[in-house]
């Protein structure tokens, strides 16, 4: 028999107990385990029951990821679970920790179910491009009925013990030691001869396609793009429509074309990715750590309360710093609201909330900072102030204290070397709001030290940010490649296309919204005020005034304003057409003499996406990100990339180096322009016959 899976008798119970850490993956030794150790389990004319246990921390959380990829080697899991449904003898699963994916088809395998409390479980194949492949769209069906069913495998997030008992799932929940309650069960079933309950065996509540349908329509929108959710529901369609066996049949068909879609494909790379990022070449993974116990914050605005939260929600005390009262009351007035509006959504507890804003403490002297760990500045993002800043930290930051910036384009090692601790300094670049978005990147300066990066990395995670390493220059990696592709819509609509046209085509290739979209929602005057001071301090480099420019000084700013490149109603976000925006598009390009013309979708999308894909690869030649996946979980996770694509860098990969270099090398022909001349990275994986992955 497998190590990693024993069979042993306690009493007049059979225990198969499965023992591969960390997380117990159902890999090809646990399957053969299972089986050799359900054989004995029959065999032994002493068990009147068999129960199935996770040794450790967890039942089986899932597939084991090595093996993603490589040919699947017999027993597969299906016939494992067909083995334990058909055992003549009850079966109970005996679940603690998460039982996820194939973890959860084993429970469903089994007779019966028990759980702790404290237990989840759930189908989380949907996030990887799959659909539960073992026998879950069949059998879940059978079990809790079509609907809750669907709800169950699109959504793929973990479910609650007390939620699986309500439902039908779970048939007992375990206070204290799991598996004594787990014994106590099975002898309690045996005692009174209870009946197998074959999952395949139970009659599907039928219902009218109209579930189907409606179920399809109230995720259109949601899952656009996505092709897992849609197969999914046509899984649970045939345990509805079909018996088990041809269920089962339909439920490998669709696994099959999810497994070889580029969809799939695309989410795994990010799955991977996600568990890649947080490691930073040349720190090794035993780098010490400073302990961060308590942090200060510069700034009470919008972006410093955001971040705030962050730690004030992950139990770590802030102590936050303002120039004037007024502004520290507003700005521990909108975090209250903030948690007081998620709490009435149900998502945190009254108590959550209270114990959040109690590690908040408040000061109008950096002086109160002496003891912080950790010191982030959310100021203006101006040099001349931040320098001032870090000046003050410099003076009263104890020694050992990590000091960070949140610039999103100024030069970090120019901030560190306005102190006297460069090997401290680094940037923690939030994404705006703070307080939501996934992404952080950190920016390593010249001088920072390794424990720095380490011990913010690994921050990153405790706070539930994605952080990603990356290097100093302006824009660091996402707002770099984001300028890139906002001069080429700019440039699109100069030379004929419509901002409509430009956020359709982008809207469509799968981002939340187009290029004027988002510049309405950061705000016209953001670049304008920034196009400004270029333009007043350093005039050789000062950008072309524009239509855009003209918007702004008209004090047209976008959603804040209620009229930008687009019109927006009073609350309503939606874009509509403007008449004003289009008249200074005319204006702009009657001045500049441009006779505009017919402008492709075609054109659009490879303008503004292989832009992004040329300067993704400078980004690489200079450093800036270490390998394609951070710029990958850049884009994700601070712009929005679609996930069914992969990424940037993904991408690309996918359509095809070559392809897109002859398109960047025709658009150089064409223009002259720098941005258009090819990154040396990129001619030579085209030369090499390589992609963004081989590097």
């Amino acid at each position: 028999m497998s190590d990693v899976v024993t069979y042993r008798l306690e009493s007049d119970i059979g225990v198969i107990a499965i023992d591969n850490p960390p997380v117990n993956a159902l890999g090809h030794a646990v399957r053969e385990g299972l089986l050799a150790a359900l054989d004995k389990g029959l065999a032994d004319g002493r068990a009147h029951a068999l129960v199935i246990i996770g040794a450790g921390r967890t039942f089986p959380a899932g597939a084991d990821i090595k093996e993603f990829g490589q040919t699947p080697k017999e027993p597969s899991l299906p016939e494992v679970i067909d083995r334990i449904e058909a055992a003549d003898k009850l079966t109970i699963a005996a679940v603690h920790g998460t039982a996820l994916g194939g973890g959860m088809e084993v429970t469903l395998g089994c007779d019966y179910r028990v759980a702790t409390s404290d237990a989840r479980m759930g189908l989380p194949e949907v996030n990887l491009g799959l659909l539960p492949g073992a026998g879950g769209t069949q059998r879940l069906p059978r079990l809790i009925g079509a609907k809750a069913a669907l709800e169950m495998i699109v959504d793929g997030k973990p479910v609650k013990a007390a939620k699986l008992h309500d439902a039908g799932i779970v048939d007992e929940i375990i206070d204290g030691d799991l598996e004594a309650g787990a014994l106590e069960y099975a002898r309690k079933l045996a005692d009174h001869d209870a009946p197998a309950r074959p999952v395949r065996q139970l009659d599907v509540e039928k219902v009218d396609d109209d579930v189907f349908t409606d179920f399809r329509a109230s995720i259109e929108k949601r899952k656009r793009g996505f092709l897992a959710p849609f197969h999914c529901i046509e899984a649970v369609r045939a345990a509805v429509e079909q018996d088990f066996d041809a269920g089962m049949a339909r439920e490998r068909e669709l696994f099959a074309e999810l497994l070889a879609s580029p969809e799939s494909a695309a989410q795994r790379h990010v799955f991977f990715a996600e568990r890649e990022v947080g490691k930073v070449p040349g720190i090794a993974k035993d780098t010490p750590k400073r302990e961060i116990k308590q942090v200060g914050i510069i700034g009470a605005g919008t972006m410093g309360g955001g971040i705030a939260m962050n730690f004030l929600s992950a139990g770590i005390p802030v102590t936050m710093v303002e120039m004037k009262q007024e502004a520290l009351d507003r700005g521990v007035s909108i975090i209250r609201k903030n948690y007081e509006a998620t709490a009435k959504k149900g998502r945190i507890t009254a108590e959550q909330v209270d114990k959040a804003m109690s590690c908040l403490s408040t000061t109008l002297s950096y002086d109160d900072l002496a003891d912080a760990d950790l010191i982030i500045e959310a100021v203006f993002e101006s040099m001349k102030v931040k320098k001032q800043v870090f000046g003050e930290l410099d003076r009263v930051a104890k020694k050992g204290a990590i000091l960070a910036t949140n610039t999103s384009t100024l030069d970090v090692d120019e901030i560190a070397a306005s102190t006297s601790r460069p090997e401290d300094v680094l940037g923690m670049h939030f994404f705006s709001p703070a307080n939501v978005m996934k992404l952080l990147e950190n920016v390593r300066g010249e001088k920072t030290a390794d424990d720095v990066v380490a011990t913010v990395m690994d921050l990153s995670k405790r706070i539930g940010k994605a952080g990603v390493m990356v290097g100093v220059c302006h824009g660091f990696v996402g707002n770099r490649i984001l300028h890139k592709r906002q001069d080429q819509a700019v440039q699109l609509v100069n030379e004929g296309a419509t901002p409509e046209q430009v956020d359709r085509v982008i809207y469509d290739f799968g981002m939340p919204m187009g290029p004027f979209a988002m510049a309405d929602l950061a705000g016209l005057d953001v670049g304008w005020r920034i196009r400004e001071d270029i333009r007043e301090n350093d005039p050789a480099n000062a950008p072309e005034r524009n239509w855009m420019d003209a918007l702004a000084e008209d004090e047209r700013w976008g959603q804040k304003t209620g009229a930008g490149v687009f019109e927006y109603a009073e609350g309503d976000r939606t874009p509509k057409r403007s008449d004003v925006a289009h008249a200074e598009i005319e204006a702009y390009r009657a001045a500049n003499n441009i006779t505009p013309r017919e402008i492709s979708d075609t054109e659009i999308l490879e303008r503004c996406l292989y832009v992004m894909v040329n300067e993704g690869a400078r980004i690489l030649e200079e450093g800036i990100a270490a390998r394609p996946l951070d710029v990958d979980i850049v884009w994700i996770y601070g712009y929005g990339f679609p996930v069914y694509r992969g990424g940037l860098m993904f991408w690309a990969d996918q359509v095809g180096l070559s392809t897109i270099l002859e398109r960047i090398k025709t658009f150089h022909a064409d223009t002259g322009a720098d941005t258009w001349q090819p990154a040396s990275l990129l001619e030579r994986l085209v030369s090499e016959n390589k992609r963004f992955a081989d590097l």
